[in-house]
Parts: structure tokens; sequence; C-alpha cells
């Protein structure tokens, strides 16, 4: 892409009115709230009536509310692929296959252009472990069809990764329950 394409409120489209280009969007960071962040941007995009795809990477053992209800929304796709959190896992090849075919659906999804927004939930953890190669997920981002959005979650987001996004946002932690003994709590955390 050009930087006359990528310009934002400068460029112009066929019709003269301002062009517009998807986006690379990442929440990372240690504080709570990155996919939070991302589903909420999912409801904002659906509220338009645009086509949004969410691939999590991790969640896969838990019944979240999100996955519950995101079963009965019509228009949006919702893979949970992973295996659950690697540090607990009792077979690492398992879960680097998951992540593996959950990168290949997610490519699948960024590429047709048939999404406006795809959503890789917590996909660093798979760059961070090496399940998936960064240089693939740099050159599919670089690749995707100019108007395809995509939103990338996770902890500890690679230089390169925050480098090519057009938005990053760093959650901190100022203060956790579970600092104080609190177990995660539903609706709140799952």
């Amino acid at each position: 892409m050009s930087a006359e394409e990528g310009s934002g409120a400068g460029a112009q489209g066929a019709s003269g009115a301002p062009s517009r280009r998807g986006l690379v969007i990442v929440y990372t960071g240690h504080g709570k709230g990155k996919t939070t962040a991302a589903l909420g941007m999912v409801f904002r995009a659906l509220g338009r009536g645009m086509r949004v795809a969410v691939v999590q990477f991790i969640k896969g053992k838990w019944k979240t509310g999100e996955r519950l209800f995101a079963e009965t929304i019509p228009g949006l796709t919702f893979l949970v692929m992973g295996r659950g959190f690697t540090w607990e896992s009792d077979d690492l090849s398992r879960d680097k296959a998951a992540a593996r075919g959950a990168f290949q659906e997610a490519m699948a999804l960024i590429g047709s252009g048939e999404q406006d927004i795809v959503v890789l939930d917590e996909i660093t953890y798979a760059l961070n472990y090496g399940f998936v190669a960064q240089d693939e997920l740099l050159a599919a981002l670089r690749a995707r069809p100019a108007h395809v959005h995509v939103v990338i979650t996770g902890r500890n987001a690679p230089d390169e990764l925050v480098a090519l996004a057009d938005l990053v946002t760093e959650m901190r932690s100022v203060k956790h329950p579970f600092d104080q003994g609190q177990k995660a709590q539903i609706g709140v955390d799952f």
C-alpha cells in the first residue's frame, strides 16, 4: 500500500469522498480489558450492519459469556479454536496444532474479504510460544483486502506487530481484585 492509499482523511475514493481503509488494531499489555475492548468493537460493528468474525486462540475450554451470547447473534462468525491456557497444557503438540488450525482459519477469513472486521483474540500467545510464525501474520496483514479491519489482542505484542499496526492500546493493571484473593467472576471476567 502506498502512502497515498493509506493516508486516511486526505485520500479520496472514486466517488470523490474520503476513502476508508481497513485498520490493524492491537490491544495489548498486562492489564485486563483486551478482549473486552475487541468485543466492544464487535458489538458496535454489528450494530452498523458490518460482517464480523472472531477467532479465539486460547479460550477453548471455557464457556464464556461472550461465547454463549455469540451463538445467538445472526451474522457473527465466532470460532473458539483454542485448547485452553498453554501453561496448563498436558500436550503442547496438540496446542500447537490447534493454534495452527485457528491461524489458517483466521487467514482464510481475512483473505476472503467477506468480513469487515476479523478479531484474532489472544493470538499474541500463539506468536510468543512460536506456534504461529510472526512473519506469516505480518505478511497476511499487509496483503489483506484494503477494507478489512483486523483486531489483535493479547499480552506482549511483538515490536514488529506494534510497528505495523495503525492503532495500539496498551492495557496497564493499576489494581485487580485477583491481587486481593478474589477469583474470576461470571459476567465480569468470563
